[in-house]
């Protein structure tokens, strides 16, 4: 069944509700902000890559904070161990047995600050829930819940004891974004205080956890055309062609980017994907899981650089009709 038309723009209505309200704490930033909940609506997780003091954490907590659902934080340590974060069986003398006590990883909306500083180990039992939506300890599974949607993030300087995310595990990621510094209107704007809410006061929800599902469901029913699908194998197999990349984008980025176009789309009050939704979607997905030569890397070349051009040199279709 395909998303109606009124379907769409309710889906709207509600995104940029949620837009607005993040933005009330991440300032002038409404892209950026656009990419973080198009994660959470596709039912994938984001990864924020940036300098300190750029928002990363607040970015986050207002995403949470934004869905009337269950909400963790975890800063990542060098002696962060993986029962700190999935949870561990103690044992109950009265019960004379084991019993699970959950990790914080068990929420709606989990925040992973600098993710990169913890050891492989506990990092790989993170990414292990993300994949699989629960933990399996002492041979029992238990699940993480729905929605479910980690927030990690990592500073890309200090990288003196930090543990470098493999590309296998940034691919986990179903989106990589940065904030990047706010322009001098906005600093203006913070310096002078001129906010919207007393500093420390709580954002209201504004959709709760259940409303989350039922949305994320209905997005996966955006229109597809054959055109956008040929575009989007097109897309990949030239950033495999590419003379700059070692390793190209899989098909698990092609189905993540056709995940992401439809959520897009829908909250751009449309039910179909147009080219325009896959472009604006093709850096953020697929830039962090190309790996790229050494040579090419050495002269100055980017993931999202490679993923420009390749946007440049494959022809678009022409517009999608509604469905």
């Amino acid at each position: 069944m395909t998303m109606t038309t009124e379907q769409a723009v309710r889906f709207a209505d509600v995104f940029e509700r949620l837009v607005v309200n993040v933005e009330r704490s991440v300032h002038g930033k409404s892209h950026v902000i656009r990419l973080a909940l198009t994660a959470l609506f596709s039912e994938g997780h984001l990864l924020l890559e940036d300098a300190p003091g750029t928002g990363k954490t607040s970015l986050a907590r207002a995403i949470a904070a934004s869905v009337r659902g269950t909400s963790s934080r975890i800063q990542f340590t060098p002696d962060l161990l993986p029962g700190d974060i999935t949870g561990v069986s103690v044992y109950d003398q009265n019960r004379g047995g084991f019993e699970f006590h959950p990790g914080p990883v068990f929420a709606n909306v989990v925040l992973a600050d600098e993710i990169n500083r913890a050891s492989p180990k506990t990092q790989s039992a993170l990414l292990e829930v993300m994949e699989e939506g629960q933990v399996t300890v002492d041979g029992r599974a238990h699940s993480v819940g729905a929605p479910f949607m980690v927030v990690a993030t990592q500073n890309p300087i200090e990288q003196a004891g930090t543990y470098r995310l493999p590309e296998a595990q940034l691919d986990r990621f179903l989106i990589k974004t940065s904030i990047g510094y706010p322009d001098h209107a906005t600093t203006l704007r913070i310096l002078e205080g001129a906010t919207e809410r007393p500093h420390g006061e709580p954002l209201p929800p504004i959709i709760t956890a259940e409303g989350v599902t039922l949305l994320a469901a209905e997005a996966r029913t955006v229109h597809v055309d054959a055109t956008i699908n040929d575009y989007v194998s097109r897309l990949v197999q030239a950033t495999r062609d590419a003379a700059e990349t070692r390793l190209g984008a899989s098909v698990r980025a092609a189905l993540a980017l056709i995940r992401t176009a439809k959520t897009y789309a829908a909250s751009d009050g449309r039910h179909y994907v147009v080219p325009d939704d896959v472009k604006a979607l093709a850096g953020p997905v697929l830039a962090h899981r190309l790996v790229l030569d050494p040579e090419a890397e050495f002269d100055g070349v980017t993931a999202l650089g490679v993923i420009s051009q390749i946007l440049l040199d494959v022809p678009p279709p022409g517009d999608t009709p509604a469905a």
